[in-house]
This record gives C-alpha cells, sequence and structure tokens, in this order.
C-alpha cells in the first residue's frame, strides 16, 4: 500500500482522482449506485465528461460535521479514531485509491490482537436517506462496496460506517473483512479499468445517470445530418416494447377512470393498500400570448435564448420506409 500526501479538494486531488477509481466509484462500477451507471463513470475517467463536483452548502456541512459525528460514534462503540493526511494506492492494483474519513484506534479481536478498521462518515437529509433506500438498520449496497474497496486497498480487517440523518437519527454499522467479496470487487474494478485505459465503451443502460451523460457529451447536433443505425434487433425491440407501453398506458388510465367514476365529488378514498386523491387545484399562468400582442418590445427584451436537444422516433410504414 502506497501513501500520497492529501491535500484535499486542490486541484492535484482532483487530478489524483481521475487517474484511479476511489471508494465513491465502486458502488459506479458495479452498477449499485442509482445516481451514476458504469457508462458515466467510464465517460468520467475517460475525459468525456467533467468529474469535478463545484463545492456547494450540502459538501460543507458534511465537513463540518464530520468530528461531531466521529464523536458520537466513540460514544456509542468506546473506538477512538484518528485522522490521517495521506490518501492510500494499492500496490498491487495501482488504479486503486483509497481517500478514507478515519482510522479506528484500539480495536482487537477475542484475542486481544490489533484489528486494522476504518470508519466511513455520512451525512444526509431525510430526504436523501429515502432516496438511498437507507432504514435504520440497514445501509445501501454502494456503501458496503465502498467499504470493501478499501479494505481491499489498505488491507484492513474490516469498516465501519457512521450515518448521521439529520434530526432523525444516527446509526453505525459495522462490516467485517470478506476476502472472497472483496476478490470479486477487485475483478470487476480490475475489468471496468482495463475499458477506461482501452476507450472501450462499457454497455449502454436505461438509467437518468446515463441518459444525463449523453446528454451532457452531445447537447447539440448536426444540422441536416442523418445516419443509418446498424441496429435492426434492437429497433424491433424498441418497436415491441413502445406498443406494450401504449397498451399499458390506455388500461392503466381505465382503471383510473373507474376509480373516478366510483370516486364523483370526492376528494380521498382508499381499497386495501390502494390511498386515492382527487383534489381541485388552483393555478396561476402567465398569458404569454397575451403579453406579447400589447407589448412585444418588452416582450423581446426579456427573451433568452436557450437550446435543447428533443429526442423523438417514428415507425416508418413499409411504403415510408422503401
Amino acid at each position: 500500500m502506497k501513501k500520497i500526501k492529501k491535500i484535499e479538494h486542490s486541484q492535484e486531488w482532483h487530478t489524483q482522482r481521475s487517474k484511479g477509481l476511489g471508494g465513491s466509484d465502486a458502488g459506479a462500477v458495479c452498477g449499485m449506485n442509482k445516481y451514476k451507471s458504469p457508462y458515466a463513470l467510464w465517460c468520467e475517467k475517460t475525459g468525456r465528461v467533467s468529474c469535478e463536483i463545484q463545492d456547494n452548502e450540502r459538501m460543507r456541512l458534511g465537513r463540518d460535521l464530520e468530528d461531531y459525528i466521529a464523536g458520537r460514534f466513540t460514544e456509542v462503540t468506546g473506538l477512538k479514531t484518528k485522522k490521517t493526511n495521506y490518501s492510500y494506492q494499492s500496490d498491487k492494483y495501482p488504479f486503486m485509491l483509497a481517500n478514507i474519513d478515519r482510522w479506528v484506534t484500539g480495536a482487537k479481536d477475542v484475542n486481544g490482537n490489533h484489528k486494522r478498521i476504518g470508519l466511513e462518515i455520512k451525512t444526509m437529509s431525510d430526504f436523501a436517506a429515502k432516496n438511498y433506500g437507507i432504514e435504520e438498520g440497514f445501509i445501501p449496497d454502494s456503501y458496503y462496496a465502498q467499504c470493501s474497496h478499501y479494505m481491499a486497498v489498505t488491507e484492513a480487517d474490516g469498516w465501519y460506517i457512521a450515518i448521521l440523518v439529520l434530526g432523525k437519527y444516527f446509526d453505525v454499522f459495522y462490516i467485517e473483512r470478506d476476502d472472497d467479496e472483496i476478490e470479486s470487487l477487485i475483478d470487476q474494478e480490475r475489468y471496468f479499468w482495463a475499458k477506461v485505459e482501452n476507450d472501450i465503451q462499457p454497455p449502454i443502460d436505461g438509467s437518468d445517470s446515463t441518459k444525463e451523460t449523453l446528454n451532457i457529451q452531445y447537447p447539440t447536433s448536426v444540422e441536416s445530418s442523418d445516419i443509418e443505425l446498424l441496429r435492426s434487433e434492437e429497433v424491433e425491440a424498441y418497436r415491441d416494447l413502445c406498443e406494450k407501453s401504449k397498451e399499458l398506458e390506455t388500461a392503466k388510465k381505465e382503471y383510473e377512470n373507474m376509480f373516478k367514476s366510483d370516486m364523483q365529488d370526492a376528494e380521498k378514498a382508499h381499497c386495501g393498500c390502494l390511498q386515492i386523491t382527487w383534489k381541485t387545484g388552483k393555478s396561476n399562468r402567465f398569458d404569454q400570448s397575451r403579453f406579447k400582442k400589447e407589448h412585444p418590445d418588452m416582450y423581446k427584451e426579456y427573451m433568452k435564448e436557450s437550446e435543447t436537444r428533443t429526442f423523438r422516433t417514428k415507425f416508418l410504414n413499409q411504403e415510408e420506409n422503401t
């Protein structure tokens, strides 16, 4: 294990991170991160999109609360922690990097032997916790992968996670080292990093992360350009999905209309596990057409041009296609 002097959030720090896979990347590599797909991560690591995140209030709050959470961890476990001024790099797999929050001091096994253990600190709102699928007594797979990655790099015996959900609860989890799972993670990361080094695109998936990454990469179209896609099988599968989607949407609306017919002017209804609301709402909308007609000069002054790239599909009949 190689030590690297850590200067967090500096340009050197961002450059170092782009040269390998860190703990927060492990979940994305394995397809466990609902906010970042393997394709999005590959685009970051190959320089197709920026991986630099602008510092914000949420990130500042997380940093400011690290010491507090470390103190709460000590209260709960009786174990002390210490910061490290280093990031770590695997000797065997140099692309594997670890930027850890704390080392746990004084941890011992049943025989009194010292154990090398780290601590990962998480701070989040109740809304974010629900989005991540976090509940008291449960952690997401992506967090497990992150800690396994740290153990792979540092050869630690285990890893703690301390999670503070603001205003709700504080929880501590311990992950014992599992060599079989760590080896499986290393294999997946090694396979992924080979794609980065050889510029081989990973499979495209249907996640919002991949959609957003493609929009960032290709924000504008070349006017009048037209290419042929060599994806006949995919087009047929897509056609089937479109037809099924229309059928399902029609069936869904049919049930909704049944419920509306039963409810009549009632605002709420329930049936078994289903709760329904059909409320009257009011909204104020800006009459753009009228404003443009009555104040044309002012309308032009306040118009702001923006670009969006709209994706549409249309199936041609046999005559149109030939």
